[in-house]
């Protein structure tokens, strides 16, 4: 099994303050917008765009959540093993709110299908956007596209694109690792 860097900590730390500055684009004060990390990785990412804006933007009010998707999935029962069910963290209506979700990997579109499926527990929003760290290109099995996108990458079957936070493994990271 090999691995090849694809972003290290710094280029990791530039691409979010892109995605940072893309976000202030489109939705200016955050006043009618909620960011919603998708459980597991997508939190780390939310939580740092979070930081990002209020400390370096100074943006004073960033509404953010967490939304565990996993008895959501189409495939939560195909599995072999059990899945274990994140938290999810919505302290805000989500009714006629601008929603970007955020996650750390667009593979197949799957998860969020479910996101949006899951979503709807909480409220009909005014409208969902998608923002994704990495975006794998060719693997899609829905019709999602991400709307930000810190980077794109071609990725074939047997490999897999691994995001690492330093607030879980230590460094910021994404490696390209073939099975």
């Amino acid at each position: 099994m090999s691995q090849k860097v694809l972003l290290n900590a710094k280029e990791v730390n530039i691409i979010l303050h892109r995605l940072a500055c893309q976000l202030i684009e489109k939705h200016d004060d955050f006043s009618n917008t909620v960011l919603i990390g998708l459980q597991p990785k997508g939190i780390f990412l939310a939580n740092r765009l979070a930081k990002i804006l209020k400390e370096d933007y100074k943006i004073k009010e960033i509404k953010l959540g967490q939304l565990d998707i996993t008895f959501y999935r189409d495939d939560f029962r195909r599995r072999e093993k059990p899945l274990e069910a994140n938290t999810t963290e919505i302290n805000v209506l989500v009714e006629d709110k601008n929603i970007v979700f955020i996650d750390d990997v667009l593979y197949t579109g799957r998860s969020i299908r479910a996101a949006l499926t899951a979503i709807q527990s909480f409220g009909r929003p005014n409208e969902i956007e998608l923002l994704a760290l990495i975006d794998r290109r060719f693997s899609r099995h829905l019709p999602i596209q991400p709307d930000y996108r810190g980077r794109q990458v071609d990725v074939i079957n047997n490999e897999k694109v691994k995001v690492n936070w330093s607030e879980q493994d230590k460094e910021d990271s994404v490696y390209l690792i073939e099975k």
